[in-house]
């Protein structure tokens, strides 16, 4: 289980440090990981037995729908297989650095089976809009959530 919040920087050649606690538990396959775009602006991080199912489940969609078209060329269109070096670093493709805006200052927060990977701005964008939540816009399924 992915979670948490960890500031990180991406080395020159656009490779990101995985924190030591989550490298065996991400890199289960041969230490590949699969990194791919998300709508909201960020990347998604998966241990490949965790993303598979849920390529075949995208992939399964009709072709001829134009939205499930776009979420087809988003997720899987952009999808990486990439491997962990000995140091536990992903290379993070230029394309995708390109697609969600990454500089050097990034966020990798754990979202149980996957990571989000943030910009600096789309993560504080993210942190304000947390802030606007109250009782009365809670999604479905979170009203009767004690904490």
């Amino acid at each position: 289980m992915f979670q948490g919040a960890a500031a990180l920087s991406l080395d020159a050649k656009g490779r990101l440090a995985i924190p030591a606690r989550h490298r065996d538990a991400l890199a289960i396959e041969n230490g590949q990981v699969v990194i791919t775009a998300h709508p909201e602006g960020c990347l998604l991080v998966y241990p490949v037995p965790a993303w598979t199912p849920i390529r075949d489940q995208v992939l399964s969609a009709p072709s001829f729908d134009p939205r499930s078209a776009l979420l087809k060329r988003l997720l899987v269109g952009f999808a990486q297989d990439e491997a962990l070096d000995s140091a536990g670093r992903v290379l993070i493709n230029p394309a995708l650095r390109q697609f969600a805006k990454l500089e050097k200052q990034v966020w990798l927060v754990g979202q149980g089976q996957h990571f989000e990977l943030w910009s600096d701005a789309g993560w504080q964008k993210q942190l304000e809009a947390m802030m606007t939540l109250d009782g009365s816009s809670l999604p479905a399924g979170f009203e009767s959530l004690a904490l």
